[in-house]
């Protein structure tokens, strides 16, 4: 059993409020290996809260406690600006759901995409064109060099997130948050965008942290699934087991989810306390 890329131990996450303290985390446990492990809840159940915490991202007045937040063997929660910086886009990377908030529209997609290699590494400007054009290559984005010398405005929703997948796997980070990297797409793009991340995590020997909302679609992607509900982690299991569930919320989630055989229908609602 090879040691976890990345993990946590109590993790939480807090904002001040005139009432006090609001915990969006609470107390979650957990690790991930060089696998796809999916983190699954409704919107305000703290998912995007818990891969900005790992990235270093959440605002300042965030107060992130953890017995232990480690990546590689690297504790988070004392890591410098300075580490963070050295971090991010070589042992992590993040992608988000819509591209025409993370891409740059005054500069070229190539720029973009070599960015990483320009901050972690020494190559030349030729190398980082070749490494630039075989990774556009590799997530399958038709004619590389004509997507490298283009704005990102001359891109389709789905090239776009092609393009971001490309420029966060460029240094081969050994780690990749991909926070609902699919929302903003038709279900056909979305599926071919989870068997890229997919085939990409096992090529590359990488871990992925596939962050959604829909328990169906990571179901057939995700080597494990961590339910989280109001800020805590509900039940992990194997995405293989899903339909097996323990818990009375991870069932209704699984029941809820639409198909032909449920069209026209209501589906179920959790009746838990919500």
């Amino acid at each position: 059993m090879t040691e976890p890329l990345l993990s946590a131990e109590d993790l939480s996450i807090a904002f001040p409020s005139e009432a006090g303290p609001v915990r969006v985390v609470d107390g979650m446990s957990f690790s991930v290996g060089r696998e796809v492990l999916a983190l699954v809840g409704e919107s305000g159940s703290g998912k995007s809260m818990t891969g900005r915490a790992i990235m270093g991202l959440l605002p300042r007045r965030a107060e992130v406690r953890a017995k232990r937040l480690a990546f590689d063997g690297q504790e988070l929660t004392t890591l410098s600006a300075s580490g963070w910086n050295r971090l991010r886009g070589s042992g992590l990377g993040l992608i988000l759901q819509d591209p025409k908030y993370s891409l740059n529209p005054a500069h070229k997609v190539g720029r973009q995409v070599e960015e990483a290699l320009l901050l972690h590494t020494k190559l030349s400007a030729a190398e980082r064109r070749e490494q630039a054009l075989d990774m556009l290559e590799k997530v399958g984005l038709p004619d590389p060099q004509r997507v490298y010398s283009s704005y990102p405005a001359a891109l389709s929703g789905g090239m776009g997130q092609r393009v971001m997948i490309a420029a966060m796997l460029i240094n081969r980070p050994k780690l990749l948050i991909a926070d609902e990297p699919t929302s903003a797409l038709d279900r056909g793009l979305r599926d071919q965008i989870l068997t890229l991340l997919r085939s990409l995590t096992e090529e590359l020997g990488m871990g992925l942290l596939l962050i959604s909302h829909d328990l169906q679609q990571v179901s057939r992607y995700a080597n494990r699934v961590m339910v989280m509900r109001q800020g805590k982690i509900e039940e992990q299991m194997a995405s293989a087991d899903l339909a097996n569930a323990r818990s009375d919320y991870t069932r209704a989630l699984w029941a809820a989810r639409p198909s032909a055989a449920t069209y026209g229908t209501r589906l179920p609602v959790y009746g838990g306390e919500a």
